[in-house]
């Protein structure tokens, strides 16, 4: 990294330091104000979140799309200028990699993946390179990722960027100039069809874009949100993480993502596991959502059981809610165990046991 690129990343975080960021050794925010507060914009209004979870690579080359598209679960070949795609990338033996976000500029193409997983998505796309046309370079601090979530967010894209973003179909970008600040806009849809907005750009327009979105928010219950907020609202929705769910443990079938693996576009690496999982029906567990009566501090994963002290499954993410006073989270369960409102316990070290609710995704509470 130069040191002209280390400045402006510092120069990013500082800024945000200033608007009430609390930031951990990592260079991740935890908190802006509370994390009632900023719950409360990601359920009911919008909320602003700056993506330093992601890393970006750049993809050039004639072949990269048709590259890409044999090594990913999705179908990318016919991917057009200004569409994106999500996929998942997967082992021989239908594991995953990660979940990554593949967008079409013409000229290049942007791989968005999970930061976490970065060094994993690398490696495996540059074992695959052999004759193709294909360059990937890693673009470490280049740009600014920015997230607009929350039920307010097709509102309030309209007040920063006019009608044309809010209207136009989701998994598609356009570039917008907002008060001389041009950037891309990608609108997505998450995991559970719900419209969200990506905004990419340099980083100093990323720190104007922020200025002029915190002082232009208008009549909504917007709030900057950091990871703390966002990881309670992540598992009550049921979205899974890197490295907690999205880890070569596991397959898309027990994710519930199977809709981001396309079975008619030809094979894939870890296509012949996959679809012998869907055909058969053999998958063995599943993601659902599990509800403890009291705060815990454990390490993860934590094994769950029946009451013949059969294993069940294992929790794989926690998020305690100060609100509800119950602590929620994610675990892979076996299929015997999918039930809504099934009963199981969980052994803490001294031998205590916890009861653990598996409820469906997302949570209701």
């Amino acid at each position: 990294m130069t040191e002209a690129t280390e400045n402006i990343e510092l120069k990013t975080f500082e800024f945000l330091k200033e608007l009430g960021a609390d930031i951990n050794g990592t260079q991740s925010i935890k908190n802006f104000t509370s994390v009632g507060e900023e719950l409360n914009s990601l359920f009911n209004g919008v909320a602003l979140r700056y993506l330093s979870s992601k890393s970006i690579f750049e993809l050039k080359g004639k072949d990269t799309l048709d590259f890409l598209n044999r090594i990913a679960t999705n179908s990318l070949k016919n991917l057009q200028k200004g569409q994106l795609q999500r996929t998942f990338f997967t082992t021989e033996k239908g594991k995953i990699i990660d979940i990554t976000t593949v967008v079409n500029f013409e000229d290049y193409n942007l791989l968005i993946c999970n930061k976490e997983n970065k060094d994993k998505i690398y490696s495996w796309i540059s074992r695959y390179i052999i004759a193709d046309d294909v360059i990937i370079n890693d673009t470490q601090n280049k740009y600014s990722l920015l997230e607009l979530i929350g039920p307010q967010a097709n509102s309030f894209i309209t007040l920063l960027t006019g009608n044309g973003i809010s209207e136009m179909e989701g998994n598609q970008l356009k570039v917008v100039d907002t008060e001389g600040m041009m950037f891309f806009v990608l609108k997505l849809f998450e995991l559970n069809g719900e419209i969200k907005y990506w905004l990419v750009s340099d980083q100093e327009t990323g720190k104007k874009l922020v200025k002029y979105i915190v002082e232009n928010k208008g009549p909504y219950n917007f709030n900057l949100v950091g990871e703390d907020a966002y990881n309670l609202y992540r598992i009550e929705k049921g979205y899974p993480s890197a490295p907690e769910e999205l880890n070569d443990k596991y397959n898309p079938h027990e994710l519930g993502l199977i809709n981001l693996v396309d079975f008619n576009k030809g094979c894939y690496i870890g296509q012949e596991i996959i679809a012998r999982l869907d055909a058969d029906q053999k998958v063995q567990r599943h993601l659902k959502s599990v509800v403890i009566d009291s705060e815990i501090n454990v390490e993860l994963p934590l094994l769950l059981y029946d009451k013949d002290n059969n294993e069940a499954g294992e929790i794989t993410s926690l998020s305690y809610c100060e609100n509800n006073k119950k602590t929620f989270g994610l675990a892979f369960v076996k299929k015997a165990y999918v039930e809504n409102e099934t009963q199981l316990s969980a052994k803490l070290n001294g031998g205590q046991s916890l009861n653990v609710l598996i409820t469906n995704l997302p949570i209701k509470k």
